[in-house]
């Protein structure tokens, strides 16, 4: 059965960057469940897996603007670091944390601290990285089919 829109599919993946630096991998030797053309998985990935089948092998690269965007240096802020520590007394970098932007909620990334400073970035950690997935398709079915892994 190939993937197509709809279709529950599970992946091995190892994801890396340019250099080759492992980003990430399938946790615990399980696949990655998603659904095909939901929107669970980043859209290029997704698209690259459109067709395939069960056992196949492939390796795909994802552009920034067909993975996690491209950076925008105008979701970098900085805050006043006694503020911040006032309400999140337990901050350290790369923590996530949830603020009102009065736009709605928004996640920061802590991405450096200072003496006086804390810069909070809403950047995906992965956005304006070119990503290279090694994939294999361990099983495709039908939505609504349940898959037990034991």
């Amino acid at each position: 059965m190939n993937i197509e829109k709809g279709r529950r599919v599970g992946i091995f993946y190892t994801l890396t960057d340019g250099s080759g630096r492992l980003l990430d991998q399938s946790e615990n030797g399980r696949a990655l469940r998603y659904t095909a053309g939901a929107g669970e998985i980043i859209p290029g990935l997704d698209q690259a897996l459109i067709g395939r089948a069960a056992g196949d092998k492939l390796t795909v690269t994802v552009a920034p603007a067909e993975g996690y965007g491209e950076r925008d240096e105008n979701l970098v802020r900085e805050v006043d670091k006694a503020y911040l520590a006032s309400v999140l007394p337990q901050m350290e970098e790369g923590m996530a944390i949830e603020a009102d932007t009065g736009d709605g909620a928004r996640v920061f990334y802590v991405r450096e601290i200072d003496s006086e400073r804390v810069t909070l970035d809403a950047n995906h950690p992965l956005a304006g990285m070119t990503l290279h997935f090694d994939i294999e398709i361990a099983d495709v079915s039908e939505a609504g089919k349940i898959r037990v892994d034991y």
